[in-house]
């Protein structure tokens, strides 16, 4: 419910003159049907009472029970204006005009008010001729300096149109954006100016104001599939492509024929259909198949950058979490040449560089994102890490990335260690890999998590680990009878598939 202190404001904005006649002819009776006489009263004291829905219910009453009532049109278009509905008051404020086209109070106040929402609709000539109609019968002091002044602001927007026209056509697009600022701010709901001034922004490159203005004239006009065309092309290049889904659909909801939205829908939806595709990928793991799901992306989308782009920050993550170093700082780091400030990008090449033992390098990474992303928990975490496995020994390294506390604090069954050197096995296995580089330094993780298994699963081995030695260092007798026996033991078969390893391991 609107409140009075809401009607009285709005009502403010409403020409005095108006006002005055509604209570001027508060007692005439309007016809000879008590029905609609009593519905314009209802109307009234709710409308004081800031009722405005139920004052526009009775208002309707009025009109539909005598459609020749000019006071009963004269009212409704009263709540309109009070509501903000001025696109609705304007057909009622013609139709008082035209029941009682003499120079009486209620005609010239609704012509006024009719000439002022012209005005705002960028409508001039007609908005000129109702003031002019004004000025020639008998207003008030305060109607008569109203109709003029509206008259003279009408000129001065005729003169800035012809001014802003000239400049576009010259393709001075700052300069006519400048004319139609000041146009707009008079003719708020003209639609052809603030086309223009969203052409004018995008040939500027400010796209956020163009969308601004093609979202304004996208309500102003009703049937304005133009706009959201224009509005979906505008989030396509900028690599929106769920926005620019949506606005393309809007398009198609009020004209499915219409041959250019449905040639780019078509375009956007096999587009949208593959990012979530790939998207979903990624959250299942499924990661090399992501990579080549984000490449088609690319393949579908060669000449928009900003897909390209998004497509290689997304590869650069997928190659990061699929532990394909090598592939992963050479995508992430051709991400960063053009966009160095990019923290999601300096993050997951921070991670590469540490599952390629470069943690010097992995540290520059986190901390750089950190500049880029403040109070970033997996910064600080990342740094951590990182500084804390370049210092330890390489079983040390092993079981801090099987993430088992209970395995790196020395607390861990034989049965966990094994569980987790089964999951970790798995994972590095060097057929998983086709980069050159990165089967190399599978093969090393590989042979590395084999070396850890063993180590604490033997319990004398065990010992010497949590005691801070290194019981597969050669210069220790029982450690170079173990290492012998470790490697005798890498002869075979191999658990985990074909490839050129042969290794066999005793899950005792």
């Amino acid at each position: 419910m609107v409140s009075i202190h809401h009607v009285h404001h709005v009502l403010t904005y409403i020409p005095y003159a108006l006002v005055l006649i509604d209570l001027r002819y508060e007692g005439v009776n309007c016809d000879t049907d008590g029905g609609v006489e009593n519905h314009l009263a209802m109307g009234k004291k709710l409308l004081a009472a800031g009722q405005l829905a139920d004052a526009l219910s009775h208002f309707h009453a009025a009109v539909d029970g005598d459609p020749q009532n000019y006071m009963s049109f004269y009212r409704r278009a009263t709540v309109y204006l009070a509501m903000g509905k001025s696109k609705s008051a304007l057909p009622d404020l013609s139709r008082v005009i035209e029941l009682k086209p003499d120079f009486t109070s209620v005609s010239f106040t609704a012509r006024l008010q009719r000439g002022n929402l012209l005005l705002k609709q960028g409508n001039l000539d007609e908005a000129e001729n109702d003031f002019k109609r004004v000025l020639k019968s008998s207003p008030t002091d305060k109607e008569e300096k109203e109709a003029h002044s509206q008259l003279t602001r009408s000129d001065e927007v005729q003169r800035l149109l012809a001014q802003a026209h000239d400049s576009f056509n010259s393709k001075d697009y700052t300069g006519t954006a400048a004319f139609l600022d000041v146009i707009i701010e008079t003719c708020v709901w003209d639609v052809s100016s603030r086309e223009m001034r969203a052409e004018c922004f995008i040939q500027m490159g400010e796209t956020g104001k163009a969308i601004s203005d093609l979202k304004a004239t996208s309500k102003l006009k009703s049937d304005n599939t133009n706009a959201f065309l224009q509005l979906s092309t505008i989030y396509y290049q900028l690599g929106d492509h769920e926005m620019s889904l949506t606005e393309v659909r809007e398009c198609l909801k009020l004209d499915p024929d219409h041959k250019q939205c449905y040639a780019h829908y078509k375009q956007v939806k096999k587009l949208n259909k593959q990012i979530q595709s790939a998207e979903a990928l990624i959250q299942e793991e499924r990661y090399e198949d992501a990579v080549s799901k984000y490449e088609a992306v690319m393949q579908t989308e060669p000449n928009v950058p900003q897909f390209s782009h998004h497509a290689k920050m997304r590869i650069c993550h997928a190659l990061a979490q699929g532990q394909q170093s090598s592939r992963a700082i050479t995508m992430c780091s051709e991400v960063l040449e053009s966009d160095p400030e990019n923290a999601s990008v300096l993050k997951d090449r921070a991670e590469a560089y540490i599952q390629d033992e470069q943690y010097e390098e992995a540290i520059k990474d986190y901390e750089e994102a950190g500049k880029h992303s403040e109070n970033d928990r997996q910064v600080k975490e990342g740094v951590e890490r990182a500084q804390r496995t370049a210092q330890a020994v390489p079983e040390e390294r092993l079981l801090q990335d099987l993430g088992s506390e209970e395995v790196g604090q020395g607390t861990a069954q034989k049965k966990e260690i094994i569980k987790a050197y089964r999951k970790l096995a798995q994972q590095w296995h060097p057929d998983n890999f086709m980069d050159a580089e990165d089967k190399k330094r599978a093969e090393k993780k590989f042979i590395d998590i084999a070396q850890a298994k063993e180590v604490l699963t033997d319990p004398e081995m065990r010992t010497k680990f949590d005691q801070g030695e290194d019981p597969m260092d050669p210069e220790s007798q029982q450690g170079a009878h173990n290492q012998q026996h470790f490697h005798r033991g890498f002869q075979g078969f191999n658990p985990f598939g074909s490839g050129p390893f042969s290794f066999k391991f005793g899950f005792n």
